[in-house]
């Protein structure tokens, strides 16, 4: 009994060590106790309503009542099915098509211009900055008015040089084209920001070496510059391609899309399926496949973009 007494640690040695261990306890629940709070509004605001289209695009509701029945895969049968809906992605493919390349490619020509840090270079990167600082509702119902028949401002200049304008908006053929030049007119300057922060990083001395070497611009463009903005393309790649998919006021204000469903984009299809024809689960549907679609593409540009930076480099 005396051995065992003398071997088992004292009051004194215990607290220190129970101290201790609740200090360290305490530095490593400290980094989780910061990040509760926005780990709450992600899972209240993100993470739950994601689940919660995936568990509408699995139901349906009943109507009359608020109930809903599992339905299984129906409701993305019933999209495949919908020459709505197919046309919608066709025309979102397209609208995509034109969007992106064309901001994308003006953003990096203005970037180019731009770059050197001038107060007249200040004042145009300003002007081409400002129409996406411009709500697309506002931008819409101004070239509402530019793009009137026979009376906008479109027209009224294209008479004075004897050319006879269209229907801008309400030509299936033409009507499209219009809402791209108003997405690309007000997202080129935004891209251009990026391009320009790139532009402002890339090592100087690169470029002074290629002109030593005899590299003329092109060159220099193709060998150097695009490759070295690698990362800054991919990234503004993504933004491109989200904001084709999600970019949708000016089809409700100039178009609501028409004419025979020539503008009718995949976001306003489901707003459409959601508010009008209160098929709350084939919209789900809708939003699963946009969003998977869009995650898969994006992850694809982004690996495309980083194995083409590691090359360049």
């Amino acid at each position: 009994m005396t051995s065992i007494a003398t071997e088992a640690p004292s009051l004194a040695e215990i607290r220190p060590a129970r101290r201790a261990l609740r200090v360290r306890l305490g530095r490593r629940a400290l980094p989780y106790l910061l990040l509760a709070p926005s780990i709450l509004l992600l899972a209240g605001f993100t993470y739950l309503p994601i689940f919660r289209v995936i568990w509408d695009s699995l139901h349906e509701q009943i109507h009359g009542s608020r109930e809903n029945h599992f339905v299984g895969l129906a409701n993305y049968v019933g999209l495949f099915s919908d020459t709505a809906f197919g046309q919608a992605v066709g025309n979102n493919l397209v609208y995509a098509a034109a969007t992106v390349p064309f901001s994308m490619g003006l953003a990096l020509l203005f970037a180019l211009a731009l770059q050197r840090s001038t107060r007249f270079n200040a004042v145009l990167r300003a002007l081409l900055l400002f129409p996406s600082m411009v709500p697309l509702v506002a931008a819409a119902s101004l070239f509402f008015f530019i793009f009137l028949p026979g009376v906008g401002l479109f027209d009224y200049y294209l008479a004075k040089i004897g050319l006879h304008g269209a229907n801008w908006l309400g030509d299936p053929d033409i009507a499209l084209w219009s809402l791209i030049g108003i997405t690309v007119w007000k997202n080129a300057g935004y891209y251009m920001l990026f391009y320009l922060a790139g532009l402002q990083t890339m090592p100087g001395e690169v470029l002074e070496a290629a002109t030593i070497d005899g590299a003329n611009g092109w060159q220099r463009l193709r060998y150097i510059i695009i490759p070295l903005l690698a990362p800054t393309t991919a990234f503004v790649l993504v933004i491109a391609l989200i904001n084709a998919l999600i970019q949708v006021d000016h089809v409700i204000v100039l178009t609501k899309g028409g004419p025979s469903n020539a503008t009718k984009l995949v976001l306003y299809y489901i707003f459409e399926q959601a508010t009008q024809n209160f098929a709350a689960g084939k919209a789900a549907a809708a939003s699963v496949l946009s969003v998977a679609f869009l995650l898969a593409l994006s992850v694809i540009s982004l690996k495309t973009m980083e194995r083409g930076a590691h090359a360049a480099s």
